[in-house]
């Protein structure tokens, strides 16, 4: 125990404690400045998730990730079974999406919960390729095929977010379990000419496209891909989110407008939740964003020399996926406000409020630091080796410069 404590990556834990130190004071400006009385989330929740996210964080880094790889199959069928409980009596509506569970009075996003279970699941299913490349059928398809279940189940929810953070996933290990170039590069060029083409089709089919998403009830997601693609043309409650929060990021300047004093960022719905950027961007202005960003830079940083560290093949196809999920929300949740992405619901990691969010993001971290910490172990066990070959070299050479002790 005291070897595991003596070899925790501090880096990590110094980083968590800053977003902590970022996130309560930013929840406290958003829900206070709101103007929507009706808000459910308050500070001290998130305190007490964090209290718990660290406690989970410690929890999961004490267990040897490599139970996970071995027992990944029965994980994943967890991992199921939880989110297939959105279609039982604990199912909640919240913000439109059909994803959440409420299990004692606690909500919970199932949605959440199972993007560790993907990246621990998938992580398994590659580990056993060693160095070979990946073959078409043998190997990419039941790849692709271990995260279509979840992927269907997540759009039926109405969470588009996590379900395109889905892919990403996956898209990141393949990458790095040595995927054929061409295969790689089919997949993009379709993937690409796929976007061109639905984005085309998108505006030139308008109406018709229109009047069927509407009849299968995902209107909403016409407004965000309007506000995104056809903001000319999008209606007043579609850009309505994404105005003000361009107002008020342009608003903050170089230095902000000061802590609790975001005017134009009190008007942007949810800037505690999925537009809590917006706050930032405000009242501590570029330089603030700047360190913000800064800090998940020097996050993703870490984890990568964890993942070169390691030895064994499991542990690096964990954290590219850890690092391929967080990349994707940073972006997405920051692109969406700039018309680079569509609106989705999803939240900047240990910023917004959510406590499954949080925890989640605190669980991923806890395997990160598993993987270190089973690293200094195999080092140490390394080095204990190769020192008993010196001393044993060592003994030799003496044996055969010793001198015979000669009578007279």
């Amino acid at each position: 125990m005291l070897g595991k404590i003596k070899n925790i990556d501090w880096t990590l834990v110094i980083i968590l404690l800053i977003f902590m130190g970022i996130c309560i004071p930013v929840l406290n400006s958003a829900i206070t400045n709101s103007t929507n009385t009706n808000i459910s989330a308050s500070v001290k929740n998130m305190v007490a998730y964090y209290i718990l996210g660290f406690v989970g964080f410690f929890a999961v880094a004490a267990i040897p990730y490599q139970l996970l790889i071995k027992y990944a199959v029965y994980i994943y069928v967890f991992g199921l079974g939880v989110l297939l409980l959105v279609w039982t009596p604990l199912r909640m509506t919240l913000n439109n999406a059909d994803g959440w569970v409420s299990i004692a009075g606690i909500s919970l996003q199932p949605a959440e919960v199972f993007k560790l279970v993907l990246i621990v699941s998938l992580s398994a299913y590659l580990a056993r390729k060693q160095n070979d490349k990946l073959l078409f059928w043998k190997d990419v398809v039941p790849t692709a095929s271990i995260v279509l279940i979840p992927f269907g189940l997540v759009m039926l929810q109405n969470d588009l977010g996590n379900a395109l953070c889905y892919l990403v996933i996956v898209a990141g290990l393949l990458w790095i379990g040595n995927i054929k170039y061409t295969h790689a590069l089919i997949f993009f060029v379709l993937a690409t000419a796929m976007l061109i083409g639905g984005i085309h089709t998108y505006k030139t089919y308008h109406a018709p496209i229109s009047e069927f998403v509407e009849k299968a009830g995902r209107a909403h997601w016409l407004e965000r891909i309007d506000a995104w693609l056809l903001p000319e043309e999008a209606s007043d409650k579609a850009m309505y989110q994404i105005e003000k929060a361009q107002l008020a990021i342009g608003n903050g300047g170089m230095l902000g407008t000061g802590y609790m004093k975001g005017e134009l960022s009190s008007r942007v719905p949810y800037t505690y939740a999925d537009s809590v950027v917006t706050v930032v961007a405000e009242e501590f202005g570029f330089v603030g964003m700047a360190v913000l960003l800064l800090m998940y830079f020097i996050l993703i940083h870490r984890m990568i020399l964890i993942a070169l560290e390691c030895r064994e093949r499991a542990g690096p196809y964990i954290i590219v996926g850890i690092v391929a999920m967080l990349m994707y929300q940073i972006f997405e949740n920051i692109g969406m406000f700039m018309g680079l992405m569509p609106l989705t619901g999803i939240t900047l990691p240990f910023i917004s409020y959510g406590g499954t969010s949080l925890l989640i993001n605190m669980a991923c971290m806890g395997v990160v630091m598993s993987i270190h910490l089973s690293n200094k172990a195999r080092q140490k066990t390394d080095n204990i080796l190769r020192t008993d070959h010196l001393e044993e070299e060592d003994k030799k050479q003496k044996r055969k410069l010793k001198i015979p002790y000669l009578k007279f």
